[in-house]
């Protein structure tokens, strides 16, 4: 149960840091929001992610991968579409936070892997 917590806390971190570097990134509400938001992105990102990665494998093995960012931008995307509390303006922020999210997400799981926080 604490990596799970540790994980959202992170998850809520790397959103509000995510706002404070990306223009047109707003998550209204303070840290309480950007953990709410982090669980509905991360839920999302559990559900759909392989499915998509799967689906669009052609186009993610010519673009060397980079094709993931796209599905990244459309995981962003659609939890912008089911909260209130998080908007994104447009699909280039899209990119640039899904990139940014990804980089964190990466940084923050070294961290928590090599014992830091548990």
């Amino acid at each position: 149960m604490v990596p799970f917590i540790v994980s959202l806390l992170l998850g809520g971190v790397a959103f509000l840091i995510v706002e404070r570097v990306v223009p047109g990134f707003r998550i209204r509400g303070g840290f309480g929001s950007a953990v709410l938001v982090a669980f509905v992105y991360g839920l999302i990102k559990a559900l759909l992610f392989t499915v998509l990665v799967v689906l669009s494998l052609p186009l993610v093995l010519v673009t060397f991968g980079l094709f993931v960012l796209v599905i990244n931008a459309l995981l962003l995307w659609l939890t912008d579409k089911l909260m209130d509390r998080f908007e994104v303006s447009t699909f280039g922020t899209l990119v640039w936070a899904g990139l940014l999210l990804s980089i964190l997400d990466f940084a923050f799981g070294m961290l928590v892997r090599r014992g830091a926080f548990y």
